[in-house]
């Protein structure tokens, strides 16, 4: 246990949310997922729902500002506008850690690909349906109180 860390990022999913670098992907998916399939490098985080993983990765976590889409969810079938209550919570959590950044909807082989290519991917035990979401990291910006 560390002060001040979220107690549902393990030791490896610290030590990966930090090896990433800028640009690097990592995708937050359901108990359903095939992350076995689809994942570079696989973290599991059993026990646990995809929205309390979400909140924990990203107080740690910069999102990518460099670019106009940075946060990607998955959609209800090939329906991009529909809005599950497990995407509701997600874009909320991602509005309160990045208020500028949108959650932008990929329809199941965008996503699927864009996963495919993530750094990382962390199944979670969530069970409702298209609970995923890709987060893309992005930079610390230079403070002048800290030296490197």
């Amino acid at each position: 246990m560390l002060k001040g860390i979220d107690p549902l990022l393990s030791p490896e999913l610290l030590a990966t949310l930090r090896a990433m670098g800028h640009g690097d992907e990592i995708a937050l998916v359901d108990g359903n997922y095939p992350g076995l399939e689809h994942a570079r490098r696989l973290i599991r985080l059993d026990g646990h729902g995809v929205v309390a993983v979400l909140d924990a990765v990203l107080s740690v976590l910069p999102i990518d500002d460099f670019v106009p889409q940075a946060i990607f969810r998955a959609t209800v079938k090939q329906d991009r506008d529909a809005i599950d209550p497990v995407h509701r919570e997600m874009s909320e959590v991602c509005a309160r850690h990045v208020p500028d950044i949108k959650v932008v909807p990929l329809l199941p082989a965008e996503f699927y690909e864009r996963v495919k290519k993530a750094h990382a991917l962390v199944q979670t035990s969530e069970r409702r349906l298209y609970g995923n979401i890709i987060l893309r990291k992005g930079v610390i910006y230079p403070d002048s109180r800290v030296r490197a």
